[in-house]
């Protein structure tokens, strides 16, 4: 046999021997994910709380989170931009972490009725007045020609 055809093979078991340790790898994750899915709803309760400030930033660079939080993070997302929320619940100014869809319909200096999982905002209720969804953001090549086109005609 010629060497690169034993080359082909060992890396053809190699890439079928990781594929299946990704698969029961990413299964276990997913029930991971399901059993906490079920606790935070366990857990939700419903919190009239008014947002002062909201920002994507770095765990290790939010002030007043408790440093527990800080050490349960995984290493790997204590760098990514995580959305945070500062609100005012009661009379104690808080700050807590959000949901990415939540983030983005959270109008600032309003008071709203959010559904708060520990010191995660997992949904909004409801809002004085009216609930703003954020237009879908055009993606391809449309939104680059349609931006294209615009800084043209100025």
């Amino acid at each position: 046999m010629k060497p690169f055809w034993i080359v082909m093979i060992v890396i053809l078991v190699i890439a079928v021997i990781a594929l299946i340790a990704l698969y029961f790898f990413g299964k276990k994750l997913q029930k991971r994910q399901e059993e906490q899915q079920v606790m935070m709803q366990q857990m939700a309760q419903s919190v009239s709380l008014m947002v002062v400030d909201k920002k994507k930033m770095r765990l290790k660079d939010v002030n007043g989170l408790p440093k527990q939080v800080l050490e349960q993070t995984p290493k790997y997302l204590r760098r990514t931009k995580m959305p945070v929320v500062r609100a005012k619940v009661g009379p104690k100014i808080m700050t807590l972490l959000c949901d990415e869809k939540v983030f983005e319909i959270l109008p600032l200096r309003t008071e709203v009725k959010a559904v708060v999982s520990g010191l995660y905002i997992t949904g909004v209720k409801s809002i004085r007045g009216k609930l703003v969804q954020p237009e879908p953001k055009q993606k391809g090549i449309k939104g680059f020609v349609a931006r294209f086109r615009k800084s043209n005609t100025k």
